[in-house]
């Protein structure tokens, strides 16, 4: 019997001894690394047209037809009517390309910005007409040319932003350009025989038009615009060479003409948003 107790009290004593060490071996810190924080979802940051822009351009360039027409001299004029034409047209098409600069700014859908652009310009014609009249027994031929060496602009800009990364808007402001025309009438039956003139230089008038751009990514944008530009009008002196004055109805008989440096611009444009 004292046998059977102490078996059954060495039995009880090694079970609590077993639930200490389990007791004590839960307590002890584990090595593990905390489990990963779930992941959140962030949405994308909504695209804005506010910043610095630069890029560059191309395209086409349309001059008004009839840009070239005679004002004068009364005394040329008087020599007959049908001598010269009323109007040559020195308007012409040509590729236009350069480079921009800008910056918007938008307040919820509305963007406000302002632009500056400079472009090569290689519009160019001429323009001839021959008389069916004669005067002192010649008929006269008149050519007229007309060249838009660049074409710059500095205009606002007020868009609308449709869809987040499509922007239309209107433009408008100054416009310049470099400006050359010349004018020649020759007397086909008088040898050597010429009236002579031509001008080159600066103009500056007005450009207005618009058109829509996109955001491709958040650095890149594509546009497609149109302007009109008005640079307003030259006036080429035409004045008779020693043949022409040596003759006594001719002499002090200049011509003069109009030429309207006006016309539409066409092209696409790539900016790079700072």
């Amino acid at each position: 019997m004292n046998r059977l107790a102490r078996t059954c009290a060495i039995a009880l004593t090694i079970f609590a001894c077993a639930d200490i060490v389990a007791a004590n071996a839960a307590d002890i810190p584990t090595r593990k690394a905390p489990p990963a924080p779930a992941p959140v979802y962030a949405p994308p940051p909504l695209f804005t047209w506010t910043g610095f822009y630069a890029g560059l351009n191309a395209g086409a360039i349309f001059g008004n037809t009839g840009s070239t027409k005679t004002i004068g001299t009364p005394a040329f004029i008087g020599l007959g009517p049908t001598l010269v034409p009323s109007s040559l047209d020195t308007a012409g098409t040509g590729f236009i390309g350069g480079g921009q600069i800008g910056y918007n700014y938008q307040i919820g859908s509305i963007v406000f910005g302002a632009e500056a652009d400079l472009d090569y310009s290689s519009l160019e014609k001429s323009a001839r007409f021959t008389s069916a009249a004669t005067v002192l027994g010649t008929t006269l031929t008149t050519d007229a040319k007309s060249r838009l060496d660049y074409l710059g602009t500095l205009r606002a800009r007020l868009g609308y932003a449709l869809y987040d990364r499509l922007l239309v808007f209107a433009t408008g402001g100054l416009a310049y350009g470099g400006v050359r025309t010349s004018t020649d009438v020759i007397p086909n039956a008088i040898p050597g025989g010429l009236w002579s003139g031509s001008t080159s230089g600066g103009k500056a008038g007005y450009a207005v038009g618009g058109g829509a751009e996109y955001a491709l990514t958040n650095y890149w944008t594509v546009k497609g615009e149109y302007l009109y530009y008005d640079l307003g009008k030259r006036t080429t002196s035409a004045v008779g060479n020693g043949v022409v004055r040596g003759i006594a109805a001719l002499n002090g008989v200049d011509y003069i003409s109009s030429t309207r440096v006006a016309g539409s611009v066409v092209r696409l444009g790539l900016n790079y948003k700072f």
